[in-house]
């Protein structure tokens, strides 16, 4: 028999996000208590939680706009507003994450949000026996072990900020380390370019661009491709100054407590 393939459309996949993003404000408007937010509760409500015409109100939005929000109409929702539903609605950070990215727009606030790693995540990465970091969006690194300190040769502890770009660009030890370093650093540019996404805007993500696009040529030049791929595993090779070639095999996996980060592990490889 042959294969049945379905295929989603864009349109589609816009509309499904536009939906949940009009059933989670509707849920939390809901839920939200008119006097946790100092409104009086009155004994005329409809509904437990707060109207319409309040959350529109208190975002200082028209009540169409709110309205047509929660019914998934096709309308372009500006981080600003996003950032005031999330404060007056009293969001959590994986709440406030969420709405962000149902609405296709970079939190202003994501630097100042989400700064630091939860307690224990270090500890879990230097308990890896294999090279393994993490990456936050900008590709700095937040976290590594001893193996991946000595897979590099002391980078990134070199750096007082660590950042992979700078160093795949920047640092002439890559080019020396990396095998095949003009491939991988071809690949590495449309791979950065699908991971931010939306977020490009954001301060610290322009920042680093800039940098980046008046430093480096090479850089320059093929983000100016406007190519983009996912960011996948596979063989990485390595030529060691002290271990010569060695080969690893790249898995990254999201982080559920941190969807903007990346956790990186290098398995080593045998020599076929």
């Amino acid at each position: 028999m042959g294969r049945t393939e379905i295929v989603v459309s864009s349109d589609h996949a816009a509309s499904t996000r536009r939906k949940a993003l009009g059933e989670f404000l509707r849920s939390v408007r809901e839920r939200t208590r008119p006097e946790a937010l100092g409104l009086p509760a009155g004994s005329r409500r409809r509904t437990p939680g707060l109207r319409r015409e309040e959350v529109a109100q208190l975002c200082d939005i028209s009540v169409t706009w709110y309205t047509w929000m929660e019914q998934g109409r096709e309308i372009a929702i500006s981080p600003t507003v996003c950032a005031r539903l999330a404060g007056e609605l009293r969001l959590g950070r994986a709440e406030r994450q969420y709405l962000f990215e149902l609405a296709e727009c970079a939190d202003p606030e994501h630097g100042e949000l989400l700064s630091q790693l939860p307690d224990g995540l270090e500890d879990c990465v230097r308990s890896i026996a294999a090279p393994a970091y993490i990456l936050d969006r900008c590709w700095n690194v937040l976290a590594r072990n001893e193996a991946l300190l000595r897979l590099f040769d002391g980078w990134p502890d070199r750096n007082p900020v660590p950042n992979l770009l700078h160093y795949i660009f920047l640092d002439p030890a890559a080019r020396s380390l990396v095998v095949d370093w003009e491939q991988r650093a071809t690949r590495v540019v449309s791979e950065f370019r699908g991971d931010v996404g939306a977020h490009v805007d954001e301060p610290e993500l322009h920042a680093l661009l800039q940098s980046l696009l008046s430093t480096s040529p090479v850089f320059a030049q093929w983000w100016g491709r406007q190519t983009v791929v996912e960011r996948e595993g596979g063989l990485r090779s390595f030529s060691h100054p002290e271990d010569g070639i060695l080969h690893f095999r790249q898995y990254t996996f999201r982080l559920a407590i941190r969807p903007d980060c990346k956790l990186v592990m290098l398995i080593p490889q045998k020599d076929e």
